[in-house]
C-alpha cells in the first residue's frame, strides 16, 4: 500500500519577541546581533520574503492574540509594549535552513531588547539567554523545534477500570506542532498509554525524525513536485517501527499510523493490563498500537 501526501511550493515560519523596549534600527541585527553560523547567510536575504523584521505597538499587533500554552505567557504577550515579528516565507527546497536562519534572527533581536521569543506555530516560548547556546550550525529537530499538544482522557473510562470500553479507551492523544513549517503534515500518537505522555512523545520524535530526514532528502531531489509518495512502512533502524494508512492533508484529514508490534514491545506502551496486573488503573499503559497520525 502506498500514502501520497501533499508537499507545498513554500511554507512560512513566524517567530514573534516580545519587549517592553521601544525596537529602533532593526536593521542592525542582522548580522551583528547574530551568531556566526547564519550571519552571511542573513545578510543575503535580509528585506526579502525570506527573512523580514517587522515592528509593532502591541495594542496593533496581529500576533496580540495568539493562542498560546499557559495563561502566564498569554499574558505577557498582551501586555507587552512592542512584538517585533521575525518572518521568513522560503521554497520547501530551502528548509531547514531558511527557518534556522529565521531564529538566528529573533535570537539576536530578544539580545539586543530583552525580549521574550514566541513561536506560534508551537505554541509555546523558546529558549534564550545571553548564556544560552545560539542557533547551531546543525539542523536537529529536538531543538525546540516541536511543540506537543495533548488531550487528556480519562483513565477510569479505560479497561479494566471499565471492562465494557475495551477498544474504545480514552487515553490521552499528543500531537506535534511544527513539521508544517518544513512542508509535512504533523503527526499524532492516538490513544498513548495513560500515565506515559513522556513515552508517547518520545516515540513521535523518534517518528517525526525519521519522516523528516526521509521527507527533505526528498523535496532535494523533486523540487518542484507537488505531492510525495511513501509506502506504508516506516523503518527505524533495521526494523518495521510504524504502518501508515489514510489521505494525509496539510490543514486537513491526518494520515494514520500504528506502531507494528515490535515497536511497541520496546516501548513503554503496551496493550491493557499485563497478566496478572492488579494495581489501579491510573498505574498501568492503555494500548499497545497506539495511531499516529501525520
Amino acid at each position: 500500500m502506498k500514502i501520497t501526501y501533499p508537499v507545498p511550493a513554500e511554507t512560512t515560519t513566524v517567530f514573534v519577541v516580545v519587549t517592553e523596549r521601544t525596537p529602533t534600527e532593526l536593521s542592525s541585527i542582522v548580522p551583528w546581533r547574530m551568531g556566526r553560523p547564519h550571519r552571511r547567510a542573513a545578510m543575503e536575504v535580509l528585506g526579502t520574503p525570506r527573512l523580514e523584521l517587522d515592528a509593532f505597538r502591541a495594542a496593533r499587533s496581529p500576533w496580540r492574540r495568539m493562542d498560546l500554552d499557559g495563561d502566564e505567557i498569554r499574558g505577557q504577550v498582551r501586555r507587552a509594549r512592542h512584538h517585533i515579528v521575525v518572518s521568513s516565507t522560503a521554497p520547501v527546497t530551502a528548509q531547514p535552513e531558511a527557518a534556522q536562519i529565521a531564529r538566528a534572527a529573533a535570537r539576536g533581536v530578544a539580545e539586543a531588547y530583552h525580549g521574550t521569543i514566541v513561536d506560534p506555530l508551537t505554541r509555546t516560548v523558546l529558549t534564550h539567554c545571553p548564556e544560552c547556546p545560539g542557533e547551531r550550525q546543525e539542523f536537529r529537530l529536538g531543538d525546540d523545534w516541536l511543540g506537543w499538544a495533548s488531550e487528556t482522557g480519562e483513565p477510569a473510562a479505560c479497561p479494566p477500570g471499565d471492562p465494557a470500553a475495551a477498544g474504545l479507551c480514552s487515553c490521552p492523544g499528543v500531537r506535534s506542532r511544527g513539521l508544517r513549517r518544513f512542508g509535512l503534515p504533523e503527526i499524532m500518537l492516538d490513544g498513548a498509554a495513560c500515565a506515559h505522555g513522556l513515552c508517547a512523545v518520545d516515540i513521535l520524535l523518534a517518528v517525526a525524525d525519521r519522516l523528516l530526514t526521509g521527507h527533505l532528502d526528498w523535496v532535494t531531489g523533486h523540487p518542484d513536485a507537488s505531492s510525495r509518495t511513501i509506502g506504508e512502512h516506516l523503518r527505524i533502524g533495521e526494523a518495521d517501527f510504524a504502518v501508515f494508512s489514510g489521505s494525509p492533508d496539510l490543514d486537513g484529514e491526518p494520515f494514520r499510523v500504528r506502531l507494528t508490534r515490535d515497536a511497541a514491545d520496546r516501548s513503554c506502551l503496551r496493550v491493557g493490563p499485563p497478566d496478572g496486573f492488579g494495581g489501579a488503573v491510573a498505574d498501568r499503559p492503555c494500548r499497545t498500537a497506539g495511531l499516529l497520525a501525520a
